[in-house]
């Protein structure tokens, strides 16, 4: 047997946080994986809403379009590095004019601020998640994290990231791989 990282690539899938994972930060968390390669992973908490903050807030604070937004977005923590800068995952069918991360034909990532422009105009992605940061893991992390119980992984649908409500989004993904949340244990064990 060799001592090789086992290689994933999580890109478009869910991570979901499993109980005692140590880090309050992520405590039931979803997180959407934006991209995932051997340089590290980046991904969008979809479950944890800032609570006081709108996309119609948004818009207002940076002073964009004529201040006739109708889309109420939620926006939401999207993790711990760079908690500052504002990230969209949306639908599929939208593609940025600037730039726009394709993850796979159901969802794409924008981070440029003609997404917001065109959100506050009435037009942009069908279905979007608003957030502030993002998660982000260095070369081999994620994978020990995982290795170390940290993570369960599961497919990610449009249904699931976009129309399920926050409240139940982490117990909504557990039972996609027929878990249910009250038999998860904090304490880790290897067979």
């Amino acid at each position: 047997m060799t001592d090789r990282a086992v290689q994933m690539d999580l890109t478009g899938k869910l991570l979901i946080a499993m109980p005692g994972m140590g880090d309050p930060r992520f405590e039931k968390s979803v997180v959407f994986m934006c991209a995932h390669s051997d340089e590290g992973a980046m991904g969008l908490i979809v479950n944890k809403p800032t609570g006081d903050l709108s996309l119609k807030d948004m818009i207002e604070q940076l002073e964009i379009g004529d201040g006739s937004c109708e889309r109420e977005i939620g926006v939401h923590y999207g993790g711990p590095v760079e908690h500052g800068r504002g990230f969209v995952l949306h639908s599929g069918e939208y593609v940025s004019a600037i730039s726009t991360l394709r993850v796979d034909d159901r969802f794409g990532m924008t981070a440029t601020l003609d997404i917001l422009e065109e959100m506050a105009a009435g037009r942009g992605p069908e279905k979007a998640i608003m957030a502030l940061g993002y998660a982000g893991w260095g070369p081999g992390q994620l994978e020990n994290e995982i290795l170390a119980n940290g993570w369960l992984t599961t497919e990610a649908s449009a249904a699931l990231v976009f129309d399920t409500p926050d409240a139940t989004k982490w117990s909504a993904a557990l039972k996609t791989l027929g878990v249910d949340p009250l038999t998860l244990s904090a304490a880790a064990g290897r067979a």
